[in-house]
């Protein structure tokens, strides 16, 4: 026994340290990922979050009534508490997008092999997306954690920053990832970015065209503000066609299908319908979209009453396309750019023709979704949707035709009403009678988790109300 002990020992005291380094190593699992696979990830999980119709985290579908709930419909009545829907959606932004974005940051910024434009190019990516996640974020809830957040153990407690405050500064970090794009190399990521294919002068384009919409965010708060941004945007470039989309390539088969694939086939259950506000300002206008935005299991098209439970066969149906796997997602359009002009040039910002530009607006939509030419010129001499005869105001004309285009992105539409106060059809649902929310309310936990932060955040904005008002929406009909 005394001489396996003595082999033993004198076997383990020949090998150093050294000879045991990276046995501990998972080699299938790194510790550290090259940025444009944390690039690739954010870029994923934004658009899932935002294109998705998950009840858990993302009713801006059914806030903005384009669609209702069949069996269960506490979410079309307005129920964010029961879910935790605040709460969820705030954390999948956060810990999946901009924490992963910001790592990707310090990669780059720490990476000595990267020529200095490469990395400009890559770091002015990076600006943009986070600037857009940002401003969804404050769009979304009013107030958050900005100045002290992401940071991990280090501040488990972050002060709620003034939203006015946040999108001030992302205006600066907006063009400071201009900058770093136009001096930059003029590709980034190249595959890693599933987007633009790490096209720097289509990601300038987005920059341009993400400031100009949130200029006109901001144009009742700051009118003058609002000009000098917009007038910035335009002259630095905006969206020209709808091949500048920005939008992101979800495929065929699971994992990385369109996640309304997943609640309307995959799950295979039937949630969800078309509901009679949607159906009832489309289908007077011989709009040529109808046939691609609803199915046609009901002729005429019969939209299911909004907020109160329905049967599946008896109304009809989201379109086919909301049914395939692959179905692109987009979070900023170029249609809805030209409607952003129009409105720019109706408040003065900038100049040119309203009517042009929307006209363009609508014949990009009718072109994205199948139609040609000769059906946008047939569709727009309607007097129910030319510009001079559409309606009494400029806001009612753009805003109901901007929704109609919007159609199935629930956050824009859902933004563009609380900005412009149109479509003014929106109806309290049955149950609840209560107006669509202005807000998301705040997590669950968080008064408990940051109790000193959350009640000074929810006293700043009026409350942790659905009622209460971002900066940035000073009108609205509060209906």
């Amino acid at each position: 026994m005394k001489k396996i002990i003595l082999v033993a020992f004198l076997i383990g005291i020949t090998f150093s340290c050294e000879d045991f380094k990276g046995w501990n190593i998972d080699e299938k699992n790194p510790s550290e990922v090259p940025a444009g696979y944390l690039v690739t990830s954010s870029q994923r999980d934004l658009f899932l979050r935002m294109t998705s119709t998950s009840v858990n985290y993302n009713i801006f579908k059914l806030f903005a009534q384009y669609w209702t709930e069949t069996q269960y419909t506490d979410e079309v009545n307005y129920d964010i508490r029961g879910r935790d829907i605040g709460g969820n959606f705030f954390l999948y932004l956060y810990r999946d997008v901009l924490i992963d974005l910001q790592e990707a940051k310090r990669l780059i910024n720490e990476n000595e092999g990267l020529n200095a434009q490469t990395k400009s190019a890559q770091l002015g990516v990076i600006g943009l997306m986070e600037v857009y996640t940002w401003h969804v974020l404050v769009d979304t809830y009013g107030d958050i954690p900005y100045s002290e957040a992401l940071q991990g153990v280090d501040n488990l407690i972050p002060v709620y920053d003034n939203d006015e405050d946040i999108y001030a500064d992302l205006f600066t970090r907006l063009d400071a990832a201009l900058s770093d794009l136009s001096n930059g190399a003029a590709n980034a990521f190249g595959d890693s970015d599933l987007i633009y294919g790490g096209d720097t002068s289509e990601w300038m384009k987005f920059g341009n065209s993400l400031k100009l919409r949130m200029a006109l965010r901001i144009a009742d708060y700051d009118s003058a503000q609002a000009k000098t941004l917009a007038t910035q945007a335009v002259a630095g470039g905006v969206f020209t066609s709808n091949d500048d989309n920005f939008s992101f390539p979800f495929e065929a088969t699971p994992p990385n299908t369109n996640p309304i694939w997943t609640s309307l086939v995959q799950s295979g259950r039937n949630d969800f319908l078309v509901a009679d506000t949607f159906v009832n300002l489309i289908d007077p206008l011989n709009d040529p979209r109808e046939s691609v935005f609803m199915a046609d299991n009901k002729t005429p098209y019969v939209g299911a009453p909004y907020g109160v439970g329905a049967a599946y066969t008896d109304f009809t149906h989201i379109g086919d396309l909301w049914h395939t796997p692959d179905f692109e997602g987009i979070l900023l359009s170029y249609d809805e750019v030209e409607f952003l002009l129009a409105e720019a040039v109706e408040r003065g910002f900038i100049t040119g023709s309203a009517e042009s530009h929307y006209n363009a607006a609508i014949t990009a939509s009718i072109e994205y979704w199948g139609g040609s030419q000769v059906d946008a010129t047939a569709y727009l001499a309607q007097p129910s949707v030319a510009y001079a005869t559409a309606g009494s105001t400029w806001k009612e004309v753009i805003g109901n035709q901007k929704y109609i285009a919007l159609y199935g992105r629930g956050f824009e539409a859902w933004s563009s009403w609380r900005m412009l106060d149109y479509p003014n059809t929106f109806t309290k649902p049955a149950v609840s009678e209560e107006s669509v929310p202005r807000r998301y309310l705040y997590g669950n936990n968080d008064k408990d988790l940051n109790p000193d932060n959350y009640a000074a955040a929810s006293s700043a904005m009026g409350g942790d109300s659905k009622s209460s008002r971002v900066f940035w929406d000073i009108t609205g009909q509060g209906n």
